[in-house]
């Protein structure tokens, strides 16, 4: 039977475009190379290696299904990093049938030698390229890995710092594109954004306001603002997280900083408007301690919605 060839438009294009990449990649950091990193190994034995060492003692088919080996291949890899002494097999206790695998003290300092050469690699293309650069490329990175399945790219780490230079402008293009996509919402809820965005920029009192941002590896994950609305009125404005983030917890950290930051000021109230369709949004708020005061229904945005106003009473903490 042949394989049944693409039939989505732009398909071919798309796939030599992948092609074309890894190509590139896999010459640019030397895996065509007769020897990986300047040593005796191959790519696929110095990838073994590497699993091995991130465990006490593991056994092949543990190692062939995390990384996808054929069996036969794998072993032998284990065979020659066995005549090498740089791990050992013994027989399990439990099951006569495995044979346990330890990476010996000589294939440690093997590996450690392999993991100062490869981040002298990964440093040497970087330093090649300006900050906003190396910004953009590990984002890239990061999103290859995230959207072809790699779990630990997705629950990589992130920070929440204030805003920057660019940022505001993020915010409003964000906020006009997932609310059009998501609820329908017209270009007059880009007005308002924009507007919004553009008189925190114009009149932003460090003292009494401020723009949270969450990041990870350069991508902007999700935003919030906090803005003066009287001495004792602060208002929580442009609260979003981006698809790709959403059941991490940034909505829920973003709206903390918001009201540590406005207990800290002398706030008494914090108050927010929204719309009752934002159920995620909604939730986050009704948790932190937020209480709804009024709605009322408008058409302002295109579909007819139910906007509501929510406040929370500050208690200031000793």
């Amino acid at each position: 039977m042949k394989d049944s060839a693409p039939t989505s438009p732009g398909s071919d294009t798309r796939i030599a475009a992948f092609r074309r990449f890894n190509r590139f990649y896999t010459q640019k950091i030397g895996v065509l190379d007769r020897c990986y990193l300047q040593s005796e190994f191959s790519v696929g034995e110095g990838r073994v290696l590497y699993e091995l060492t991130q465990r006490d003692e593991t056994t092949a088919s543990e190692i062939s299904a995390h990384l996808g080996l054929d069996m036969g291949y794998l072993s032998r890899i284990l065979a020659k990093l066995e005549r090498q002494q740089l791990i050992r097999r013994a027989l399990a206790e439990q099951d006569a049938r495995q044979r346990l695998i330890q990476v010996t003290p000589k294939g440690r300092k093997a590996m450690s030698t392999l993991e100062s050469r490869s981040e002298q690699q990964a440093g040497s293309l970087l330093a090649e390229l300006t900050d906003p650069q190396q910004t953009s490329v590990l984002h890239a990175m990061l999103q290859i890995q995230a959207t072809l399945g790699d779990s630990k790219a997705i629950n990589e780490p992130y920070i929440i710092r204030t805003h920057r230079t660019g940022d505001l402008s993020w915010i409003a293009h964000r906020h006009a594109i997932l609310y059009s996509k998501e609820y329908g919402l017209n270009q007059a809820f880009e007005a308002l954004v924009l507007e919004i965005a553009a008189h925190f920029l114009k009149h932003y009192d460090p003292d009494a306001e401020r723009c949270w941002v969450a990041e990870r590896s350069g991508e902007i994950l999700g935003c919030v603002l906090l803005v003066k609305s009287s001495k004792q009125i602060a208002k929580l404005r442009l609260l979003l997280v981006e698809p790709s983030a959403r059941g991490l917890g940034i909505g829920k950290r973003l709206v903390e900083e918001c009201i540590r930051f406005a207990r800290e000021k002398g706030y008494k109230k914090i108050v927010l408007w929204t719309q009752s369709s934002l159920t995620a949004a909604r939730g986050i708020y009704q948790k932190a301690g937020f209480e709804l005061v009024t709605t009322n229904s408008h058409e302002d945005f295109g579909p007819r919605l139910t906007a509501e106003t929510w406040e929370l009473r500050l208690t200031h903490h000793a």
